[in-house]
């Protein structure tokens, strides 16, 4: 089969599109023929190795695991002897390790069945970015109807499904973005937009109940200005690869030091994969309160100019891959 490798830490240079082994699932395992597939800025994380800290995990000196890519969406083509719910046929999407390839093997506990009215390139844009938000907006922020929001970062990934599951919550939603993300905002749910060229979020009069901060290009006392005196902040991600892993942790110590001494809450956000998160993910999806934004498709050989593009910042919504 086919699948992207990479051996080495850099830039998308060492990913390459090569002939692997097709993987034999294991007795608790599916396999997958991969339909779809998702880019996350953690594919970039991982490719090079930074912050540095990624390679505490990843490997010091080498990837340690030489596959790419966390979502997809296919269909199951068997399953482990040990394996019970899922059978042959099934239409699947999860966050699974080693995505960017034709077949993937995965435990049960990481894949949902995929919603009938939904794409697999929709339904393999949703796991991680969709489990971030959910986790982020339920369970950080604790999220309730007639609350408000403030989402930094809107329109990319994690940001177009939290204002989807914001406004599925009740909630009232302000999204920051471009002038040429206005409109999209608008359509999945946004009541209010900060078209962040013209207008200045920190310098108005609204509060909000939870502020949620995908791109991290402000001061954290500016959020902090604009947030309840008892609301949540929630910082997720923050810079591109030229993002050194000092301002990275100068950043979460600022923000950790800063938390001790204020009523507001100051957390961050590393999203779990759980099986009833990714079922929730597919009702909503099912039910049309979830419907992934697709920015631009890339055939499997493209992956790395996919991630390039990824890495710039700009994407509207999700970026896929078309497998098969």
């Amino acid at each position: 089969m086919k699948a992207i490798v990479y051996r080495e830490y850099g830039s998308a240079d060492v990913l390459k599109f090569e002939e692997v082994p097709q993987p034999t699932p294991a007795d608790n395992e599916v396999l997958i023929k991969v339909r779809a597939a998702a880019v996350n800025p953690l594919d970039w994380h991982m490719m090079r190795g930074v912050p540095g800290f990624v390679r505490l995990f990843a490997g010091l000196q080498k990837p340690k695991r030489t596959r790419l890519g966390g979502d997809m969406a296919g269909d199951v083509v068997s399953v482990g002897t040990a394996m019970s719910g899922l059978k042959p046929g099934d239409g699947v999407f999860g966050a699974v390790d080693g995505a960017f390839a034709e077949y993937v093997c995965a435990p049960a506990s990481l894949v949902a069945l995929k919603p009938n009215n939904m794409t697999y390139e929709q339904a393999a844009a949703a796991p991680i970015a969709g489990l971030t938000a959910l986790q982020a907006l339920r369970d950080k922020a604790k999220l309730q109807s007639g609350q408000k929001v403030l989402i930094n970062g809107a329109s990319g990934g994690v940001g177009t499904f939290a204002v989807q599951i914001s406004r599925w919550m009740g909630a009232k939603v302000t999204g920051i973005c471009s002038t040429r993300n206005v409109d999209l905002l608008r359509e999945i749910g946004s009541e209010s937009v900060v078209d962040y060229t013209r207008e200045d979020f920190a310098t108005g009069d609204e509060r909000y109940d939870v502020i949620f901060d995908l791109v991290g290009n402000r001061p954290l006392a500016e959020f902090r200005r604009v947030l309840h005196p008892t609301g949540v902040f929630i910082a997720c991600g923050g810079g591109g690869p030229e993002t050194s892993a000092g301002r990275l942790l100068a950043g979460m110590v600022k923000q950790l030091v800063q938390g001790w001494f204020t009523s507001q809450r100051l957390v961050g956000i590393l999203a779990q994969r759980k099986k009833d998160d990714l079922e929730l993910l597919s009702k909503l999806m099912a039910s049309g309160d979830l419907v992934p934004v697709i920015d631009r498709r890339y055939p499997l050989s493209e992956v790395p100019q996919a991630i390039r593009y990824v890495e710039a910042g700009h994407a509207r919504g999700k970026v896929v891959i078309a497998v098969a």
